[in-house]
């Protein structure tokens, strides 16, 4: 349990230190140093740099899971969850889950054209994220919230896109009303798509 709970508190360490300096230049050595801690104790818990950067974007995985997508998934599902979830995201880079933004969205651009191990976990995850938000606008689409001729493939490229240019605007522009514009962006997109059933044109109309 203790050993358990060491290496959880270096890959929280871990995570935080990537998100910001990025994982190629998270090393044993560095986050040896960052910790106080020995080379030799983090090899310990990670053989090598690879390793110790796999169970940093797993942890990374998991943080983001409790912070954004499971508080989500709470709302009614349909169009309800579908806004809960892209509320939530773009709250989480306001709310600094991580500390340099997006940790995934920073992984992506760093390892996109570098094959191998690392590039494909953040792939996976990535992959994973696309499909969530997949569900739900079929989801929606079945409850009958959204047009049933929008692909929802193409609607989930289009509302990770707006993420990823609200992370970007946020972090490097320092653009405070990037989050903001991003979701007036998602709102005015996703109501152009939304099915007004009669009862509810009727209390549009009464307003």
């Amino acid at each position: 349990m203790k050993g358990e709970r060491t290496r959880q508190s270096i890959l929280d360490r871990a995570v935080d230190l990537a998100s910001v300096e990025g994982l190629e230049g998270l090393t044993i050595g560095r986050l040896a140093d960052e910790l106080g801690m020995s080379k030799s104790g983090l090899f310990a818990h990670f053989g090598s740099k690879e390793d110790l950067q796999l169970a940093t974007i797993e942890s990374a995985r998991l943080r983001f899971i409790d912070s954004v997508l499971r508080p989500a998934l709470k709302a009614e599902r349909g169009y309800p969850r579908l806004m809960a979830i892209c509320r939530a995201w773009l709250t989480y880079v306001k709310r600094g889950v991580f500390p340099g933004g997006c940790f995934f969205a920073a992984a992506s651009f760093e390892f996109d054209g570098r094959p191998g191990p690392v590039r494909d976990a953040i792939a996976a995850i990535m992959d994973g994220w696309m499909e969530s938000i997949e569900k739900a606008i079929q989801l929606a689409q079945e409850e009958g919230h959204l047009d049933p001729d929008i692909e929802p493939a193409q609607l989930a490229f289009e509302i990770n896109a707006l993420f990823f240019g609200a992370n970007f605007s946020y972090q490097l522009r320092d653009d405070r009303k990037a989050v903001d514009r991003a979701m007036h962006a998602i709102e005015t997109r996703l109501e152009s798509l939304r099915i007004v059933t009669p009862s509810r044109q009727i209390r549009r109309a009464r307003r």
